[in-house]
Formats: C-alpha cells, sequence, structure tokens
C-alpha cells in the first residue's frame, strides 16, 4: 500500500467541516492531516502540515474561498486544491478555472465525485476538473469571436488549445511542449488573440463553437 494522499480541510461551518473529515478519513487512502473554519488560520496549516490536498470552501467566514485558493496556488503550486460550492452556477465555476485549482465539485454532488476530485488534485494540482464545465460551456457558447478566429491556428496554437481545454495552467503548458514559459505565455497569447478571448474560458468556448476542440475532450478537463 502506497502513501496515503494527505488533506487539509477548510470550511467556516463546523458541521459541514467534520462531515468532511470522516467522510475523507474512511476511504483508507486518505489522510486527514489539518482542519481549519478560517482562512486566516489555513495558511499556518498548510505550512505545517504540508499536505498533498486542501479542500476549502468558496465562500468562507472571514474571505472569498477563491481569493484564498488563488494565494494558496501562487505560495505552493504543486498543492492540489480542490473547490467546494453550495452554489453550482456557471460564473462560479469559470471563476475557479481561472483562480488555478485543481477541482470544482459542488457540495451536493455524491461523495465518490469528492473522492476522485481529491484524488485528480493530489497528482495533477495543475490540471482542472469540473463535472459540469462541458455544460457550462454550451450556456455560455455565446462568446463574441474575433473576425481573425477565422484563421487556421498553427499546430502550436492547436496544442496549445487542446492542453488549456484540458485544464492545464501555462508552466505546465510550457513543460508538456518543453519550450520556456515565455515561449508557453507568447503561443497562449497569440491563441487568445486568434480567438479574441481575455482568458481561458473564452478560449475554449471559441474553439467548441469552432469545432476546434472536441466536447468530449472539455468534459475531461
Amino acid at each position: 500500500m502506497g502513501k496515503p494522499i494527505t488533506v487539509v480541510v477548510v470550511d467556516g461551518h463546523t458541521l459541514t467541516r467534520y462531515g468532511l473529515i470522516r467522510l475523507v478519513s474512511a476511504d483508507t487512502d486518505i489522510k486527514i492531516v489539518g482542519e481549519c473554519g478560517l482562512a486566516a488560520d489555513a495558511p499556518a496549516q498548510i505550512a505545517a502540515a504540508v499536505p498533498d490536498v486542501v479542500v476549502l470552501d468558496v465562500v468562507l467566514p472571514d474571505a472569498d474561498g477563491l481569493r484564498l485558493a488563488r494565494e494558496l496556488r501562487d505560495r505552493h503550486p504543486a498543492l492540489g486544491i480542490v473547490v467546494l460550492t453550495c452554489h453550482d452556477e456557471d460564473d462560479i465555476l469559470f471563476r475557479a478555472l481561472e483562480t488555478g485549482v485543481s477541482a470544482f465539485v459542488a457540495k451536493t454532488a455524491p461523495n465518490a465525485e469528492l473522492l476522485g476530485a481529491i484524488r485528480h488534485a493530489a497528482v495533477a494540482s495543475a490540471s482542472f476538473t469540473a463535472t459540469g464545465l462541458a455544460s457550462a460551456l454550451a450556456r455560455r457558447g455565446q462568446v463574441a469571436l474575433h473576425p481573425a478566429a477565422t484563421l487556421a491556428l498553427s499546430p502550436r496554437e492547436q496544442e496549445v488549445l487542446s492542453l488549456l481545454a484540458c485544464g492545464h495552467s501555462v508552466p505546465t503548458i510550457a513543460a508538456s511542449m518543453f519550450v520556456s514559459l515565455s515561449t508557453a505565455k507568447t503561443y497562449v497569447s497569440r491563441l487568445y488573440d486568434k480567438l479574441g478571448a481575455t482568458n481561458r474560458a473564452n478560449a475554449i468556448m471559441a474553439g467548441l463553437r469552432l469545432g476546434l476542440i472536441k466536447s468530449e475532450l472539455s468534459a475531461t478537463a
């Protein structure tokens, strides 16, 4: 048996937090190594426990959970971040996608989905997964396209678009393509310009509308 996945839980609702701890602890492959109810306490908990994954609520008593997630991503690039929400709304999902979290899970989701998100975050922290991403992208499919979007993408730009659709961050894209971070940023910038996009979600939606990426690919992102 391998080393268990270590997890810190951050949730402002005491009963919910302990419910999560009990659920996660029931899995022998996952171990809780810390918990707290405030965003202010989370950085110290994570620094002390050095977990593989943090599971945090979007709404915390003292802060925006996604803002905390952004701070944690900046401090701990390899940390898996699973965001939980009571409000399964497209706007929140897209904010989570842009924040750089590893997974987005509704609190009404089956237990297996949360456990799966934790396992995903532990091994692919820079890759985004969310069950409702494909349908959310479809609902947002009315994105305005730049005239240049009719131009064919270069092989490199097509590869970047596919990697973005799979949830990869720019640093991960650079590593995957064996190029420097600055070169990867240039590829992404050129892709956004061609698609008339300002962020990853816009680019994926434009790619779906133009048939440049498959909806099945984005569903696994």
